[in-house]
């Protein structure tokens, strides 16, 4: 059995030589999947380890670095991960959602293969199918520049992943059966900070030192607010775009977002709160963690620092203020900057509204009133063997046309090198949150009612933020510029992790007639079969 896994690795190893070329470094990974009981809120749950370890461990890598993650499934269940951010270069076989890779059988492993090409900054990865997410099984990512390229900050005296989100203390398969019944999710029971609850976490740190945290937030239904009790934090990054370094008493992250931040450890010695709580709820839930000066007079003292809790415009605000800084470079010596996005035309205008509605019944989710069902073939399986009657190119339109809420897999094709506007128009009287798999976009503009042509003069069109995950408010609008310069079968999904489930996602097909390498990268040759795909072959080595 040993030998057969080393063979396949080595395989596996030696086709991404011949793909990604022999410069650039290799990174491997063997991880292990399996229950145990976790206690995060205080009560015994069933949760994903791995490697033993809840939340998973990280990944640290360097731009362009490939990584070669072995994963075992000692699940009961078939299961996938996938990389949040991590745009999967010509290579959509790997991003590890449904739509794209068949899911890992209980009691066998799949080799993920995968390349941070020209990239940088802090990501996480987590389960993606069925309500997986709840149950934990997910880390972060941080891609680190390479040596000589410059980054505008000095290096941090300690680089700390922070894991927040909203928690359910029932099992993840009490939820699922509960949205399977047609019903909405209760409000969470608490919040974690790196899979603690109230107290659980802590940082230590040297006083007069800087550091740098980075944050995602892994939870399932809540925009958070994170703060540190009288210390500021100084935005330095967003997805992998260097921003200008703009200091905040707080800072909201929408579900599936990740920032860095720096702080200096500049107060007294003693231990001082570390704060999350939920935004736009009400209740309002807080947990709080703990950081720790090594010559700490004290315990933490006086009440947990209050932060903003339903207001929509002081968090709008913040967000408009989030800029790219232009001279600062990214994963590439020349400056952020010199990609001048806002010279482009756009080729085409997308609108996506969300929608929820009952279909039989049972609560559903929509975006232009479609609903996704998963087929029984990954798509782009489908796609890549001409497979007939797995899903319909143009199941969803390019505007919302009011109609009510039906079923269908939905697919939106797209040219490859399009430069595209997709507005995501927001009715309802929750945030929002959008992420597209395969791609950075830059968020050009947001605003309250309803988009039109007209809001088009307002938009930032020189140095709006590059990320792969935005908010859109209440009633609100958010509108975003795409370069389709990645060929594949992407997922934009409903971050809002009950919404994504039940039908607010869909896929875009980047087509491109070419065969060329350079464009797409053929199937790879450990990928798993499945569905109308069984015993088809993937290519020879």
């Amino acid at each position: 059995m040993r030998l057969h896994l080393a063979v396949g690795l080595f395989c596996a190893t030696t086709c991404l030589f011949a793909i990604a070329g022999a410069e650039d470094p290799y990174r491997f990974f063997s991880w292990n999947v399996t229950y145990g009981d976790i206690y995060p809120l205080g009560v015994r749950q069933t949760g994903f380890l791995i490697n033993g370890q809840f939340p998973g461990p990280d990944i640290h890598c360097v731009t362009n670095d490939n990584l070669i993650i072995n994963v075992f499934n000692n699940l009961n269940e078939s299961f996938l991960l996938s990389w949040s951010g991590i745009q999967q270069r010509r290579n959509s076989f790997e991003d590890g959602v449904y739509g794209t890779t068949c899911p890992i059988p209980p009691g066998k492993n799949f080799t993920y293969i995968l390349q941070v090409k020209d990239q940088i900054g802090s990501f996480y990865y987590f389960p993606s199918l069925a309500f997986h997410k709840a149950a934990g099984g997910f880390g972060g990512i941080r891609i680190l520049s390479r040596p000589r390229i410059p980054v505008p900050f000095p290096d941090p005296a300690g680089d700390y992943t922070v894991l927040i989100g909203d928690w359910y203390e029932s099992n993840h398969t009490v939820l699922k059966a509960h949205l399977d019944g047609g019903k909405k999710l209760p409000f969470p029971d608490g919040i974690l900070i790196n899979g603690r609850g109230p107290g659980g976490a802590s940082f230590n740190v040297e006083q007069g030192k800087t550091y740098r945290l980075r944050i995602s937030n892994v939870g399932l239904q809540n925009s958070l607010n994170f703060r540190i009790q009288n210390h500021r934090l100084t935005l330095v990054e967003v997805e992998g775009t260097h921003t200008l370094q703009t200091t905040y008493s707080s800072i909201d992250i929408h579900l599936g977002q990740s920032c860095s931040v720096l702080f200096t450890a500049d107060q007294p010695a003693q231990d001082y709160y570390i704060v999350v709580s939920s935004r736009f709820t009400n209740p309002v839930l807080t947990t709080t963690g703990t950081l720790r000066y090594s010559n700490s007079a004290g315990p933490v003292s006086g009440p947990p620092p209050g932060g903003p809790t339903i207001q929509i415009d002081w968090s709008l605000n913040q967000a408009r203020s989030i800029r790219t800084n232009l001279t600062a470079s990214g994963p590439r010596p020349n400056p952020q900057g010199s990609y001048h996005y806002g010279l482009i035309n756009t080729t085409r205008t997308i609108r996506l509204a969300n929608s929820a509605g009952q279909v039989n019944g049972k609560q559903r989710y929509a975006v232009n009133s479609v609903s996704f069902v998963p087929a029984d073939t990954p798509l782009k399986l489908a796609d890549y063997f001409k497979i007939e009657g797995v899903f319909r190119i143009g199941s969803i339109s390019d505007n919302p046309y009011g109609g009510g809420i039906y079923l269908d897999t939905s697919v939106m094709n797209a040219d490859y090198r399009a430069f595209i506007e997709i507005v995501f128009q927001n009715d309802e009287d929750i945030v929002q949150s959008w992420h597209l798999d395969g791609y950075s976009f830059f968020v050009v503009g947001m605003d309250g009612g309803q988009w039109t042509a007209a809001s088009r003069n307002g938009y930032n069109l020189r140095d709006g933020v590059s990320r792969c995950t935005t908010q859109v408010y209440p009633k609100s609008w958010t509108a975003i510029y795409v370069a389709l310069d990645n060929v594949g079968m992407w997922n934009l999904r409903s971050e809002y992790w009950a919404r994504q489930y039940l039908g607010q996602q869909f896929y875009v097909r980047v087509y491109t007639t070419s065969a060329s390498l350079r464009d797409e990268y053929p199937i790879p040759k450990n990928a798993l079969l499945c569905g109308r795909a069984s015993g088809r072959s993937t290519r020879p080595l």
